[in-house]
């Protein structure tokens, strides 16, 4: 009985150290560093910017033809207006404002957004084209992601592309939605 007992014992612990060193495999992975781009020109960042997909949040809940304005203030920190239309294409718009404040240090790349005070949030730049046609913005825990575009509809091939460094870099794509645009 004492045999039978040490048995089960050894490999009731064999499976629980299996299953904390899976565990511990698959949190470094999905974790792993978040890192922005080098250098963002705020000058050229400003503007409008059309969502192309995101991972849905529930601020963002029924929101269709989701935009971003950007426009640079003379206290330094960056005015944020972000507009949706509500439950459809041709519903109630939604609107706020916010503010963006720059990490000294981060060439630009990392910003804390603020819509209500004192709460604020990682925006992190962790994609951009050369040309700020497109960019991509998360936190570092990888919880929330946004690809924007100067345009409301995204060259497919480029799309994917922008999905294939995603990929790599750990983001679940499974969890990442297309935002509804009118057909132009």
């Amino acid at each position: 009985m004492r045999k039978l007992f040490l048995n089960r014992t050894r490999l009731f612990l064999s499976m629980k150290y299996a299953l904390i060193i899976i565990t511990m495999k698959t949190s470094i992975a999905s974790s792993q560093t978040l890192e922005t781009v080098s250098y963002v020109d705020l000058n050229k960042y400003v503007g409008k910017w059309y969502e192309i997909a995101s991972y849905p949040q529930y601020f963002q809940k029924g929101c269709n033809c989701t935009t971003a304005e950007y426009t640079l203030s003379e206290k330094g920190f960056v005015i944020v207006e972000n507009r949706c239309n509500k439950d459809s294409i041709n519903g109630k718009q939604s609107y706020i404002k916010g503010k963006a404040f720059v990490e000294k240090g981060s060439g630009n790349a990392k910003l804390k957004v603020r819509f209500f005070w004192p709460f604020s949030a990682k925006y992190w730049i962790i994609d951009l084209a050369s040309d700020y046609s497109y960019a991509v913005v998360s936190h570092p825990n990888k919880k929330f992601l946004w690809i924007l575009s100067r345009t409301a509809k995204m060259n497919d091939t480029l799309y994917q592309n922008i999905l294939t460094r995603l990929k790599s870099k750990g983001f679940d794509l499974s969890k990442l939605r297309t935002t509804k645009h009118p057909e132009y």
